[in-house]
């Protein structure tokens, strides 16, 4: 097992989105235990924003996030270039950074993210939230 501290991508994932899990459980299977990706469940009861460069759950289920090992974040369909490169698939996302394709790509990607959780028969980003924020666990400002 790889030190906690070799990771180069940290991934900000919704482990309850099952599409979303398909792909961390293949990425995972490609990272092959080199720690070069920290997984972080945002739907994990213990999920904390502040240990993930501020990025409360509310703005990590709008739309994929990553963190970069220097403190990037990084956003959307840039999020899969990066970890597929990483990974040494970079060719599968290559072609999005064309001009055409890369507004395609993220005009694609920000459908998804947007009716993903209608799509996968989930409520909405809000009443996410607001179930989080039981037992005074949350602050207001999460939401």
């Amino acid at each position: 097992m790889a030190p906690a501290s070799s990771w180069k991508i940290k991934l900000l994932y919704d482990g309850d989105c099952p599409l979303c899990l398909r792909e961390v459980d293949f990425l995972r299977r490609r990272d092959g235990g080199r720690g070069l990706i920290a997984f972080v469940d945002i739907a994990a009861p213990d999920y904390d924003g502040t240990a993930n460069a501020g990025i409360d759950f509310v703005t990590a289920m709008r739309e994929i996030h990553a963190i970069t090992a220097d403190g990037q974040i990084i956003r959307g369909v840039e999020v899969f270039r990066q970890i597929y490169a990483l990974l040494g698939l970079g060719w599968v996302y290559r072609w999005t950074r064309l001009p055409g394709i890369n507004r395609l790509a993220n005009w694609l990607y920000g459908l998804w993210a947007e009716r993903r959780l209608a799509l996968t028969g989930r409520p909405d980003i809000l009443t996410l939230a607001a179930q989080r924020c039981t037992n005074g666990r949350c602050k207001r400002s999460a939401i």
